[in-house]
C-alpha cells in the first residue's frame, strides 16, 4: 500500500467534520490532528520532501505527527520545505495551534476535550486544508 498524503488529508478533514457536527469532540480532535498532517506531508512532497516507493518519507524527521508531546512535529518540519519561490505563498498562521496536541491523546477519557480546545485544531487543520486547496489549484499538487 502507498501513502496517499492527499486523499488521507481529505479523509480525516471530513470525518473530523462529520464528528465535530456530531458532538464528538474527543475523536474529531484526533482526526484534524492528522488531517493536517497529511496535508502538510502533502505539501512537503510537492516542496521536496523525499520518500520511498511506499510513500514513508526517508527523513527520520519526517516521519512525525502534527506534534509529538515535546518533539517537533509536522507543523514545525513544514517550514523546512517552505523555501524557494513555489513554497513561499504557502505560509502557515503563526503560532502553532496543536501544541498541545499527541497522538496518545487517543487514550484519554472524552471529558478532556472543549470546544475552545477541539476548536483551535479544527482551525489549524482548516488552515493546512485551505494551503492543500491552493496547492491543488494551482497545480503545485495533482
Amino acid at each position: 500500500m502507498t501513502a496517499d498524503f492527499y486523499d488521507a488529508h481529505l479523509r480525516h478533514w471530513e470525518d473530523g467534520e462529520a464528528l465535530y457536527e456530531a458532538k464528538r469532540l474527543a475523536n474529531a480532535d484526533h482526526l484534524y490532528g492528522f488531517a493536517a498532517e497529511c496535508g502538510l506531508k502533502c505539501l512537503m512532497k510537492a516542496f521536496g520532501m523525499v520518500v520511498d516507493p511506499s510513500g514513508t518519507p526517508l527523513e527520520r524527521r519526517d516521519r512525525v505527527h502534527v506534534r509529538n508531546g515535546e518533539k517537533e512535529g509536522t507543523w514545525g518540519r513544514y517550514e523546512t520545505y517552505r523555501s524557494g519561490r513555489k513554497a513561499a505563498s504557502y505560509l502557515l498562521p503563526a503560532g502553532d495551534p496543536f501544541s498541545d496536541w499527541d497522538v496518545s491523546q487517543r487514550y484519554a477519557h472524552r471529558s478532556c476535550f472543549d470546544a475552545f480546545r477541539v476548536g483551535l485544531h479544527r482551525g489549524g487543520a482548516a488552515a493546512v486544508k485551505d494551503l492543500v486547496r491552493k496547492a491543488r489549484l494551482e497545480g503545485v499538487i495533482g
